[in-house]
């Protein structure tokens, strides 16, 4: 036992180094115009040998100012859901964005931006190789699963992705805006990805 528990502690290591690379990468990255108005890069955070990651679609000021994803009005109500419907805070997931900048006046990302960043989420989901990617909005769930449907129509399933499962909900930005009834089916869907990752191991 002892010898696996080294095992994997060198692998979370090593995949810890990789992220930190990428998230380097990421810093100087002038792959589209974002970067001429961005204040810092918002990579990901979390844990890199996470279960279950999410996967939001751009930062919004307050992320920009701190370079942290989720951690405005968006972020407490994604916190809230964890704690209470996961029994999990931010230190136990991973998180992460499609767009690794804040898009000017918070407008959505442009085709050619998510293009621009699409590589580092590949590499963020293949690095951390969760069992479950939770996919918050439309733009995340469009990208992710390669569909033009919308959230509405996708969401309470699931869906193989890879090596792991897709569980499409809505932004809780939506949740926010739309109140009791798409609250509830975000938590339904929280209780989703829950019952899929399983156990702790």
């Amino acid at each position: 036992m002892q010898g696996a528990k080294y095992h994997a502690a060198v692998a979370t290591g090593t995949r810890l180094a990789e992220l930190a690379e990428l998230a380097a990468e990421a810093a100087g990255c002038t792959r589209c115009p974002l970067a001429e108005t961005r204040t810092n890069v918002v990579f990901g955070v979390g844990d890199p040998d996470a279960d279950l990651m999410f996967v939001g679609e751009a930062p919004g000021r307050d992320e920009d100012l701190q370079g942290v994803p989720f951690v405005g009005r968006s972020g407490q109500l994604l916190d809230r859901l964890l704690a209470e419907e996961l029994g999990l805070d931010r230190s136990r997931v991973y998180i992460a964005n499609v767009v690794k900048c804040r898009p000017p006046d918070n407008r959505d990302p442009r085709p050619e931006e998510i293009a621009a960043c699409r590589p580092y989420l590949t590499a963020q989901v293949e690095l951390v190789a969760p069992r479950v990617v939770v996919s918050l909005g439309n733009f995340a769930t469009k990208l992710l699963l390669d569909t033009d449907q919308g959230i509405t129509k996708v969401r309470g399933a699931s869906y193989p992705m890879g090596g792991t499962v897709l569980v499409p909900t809505f932004h809780p930005a939506a949740a926010l805006r739309g109140g009791g009834v798409v609250l509830a089916q975000m938590r339904a869907d929280f209780v989703r990805a829950k019952l899929l990752v399983g156990p702790a191991g």
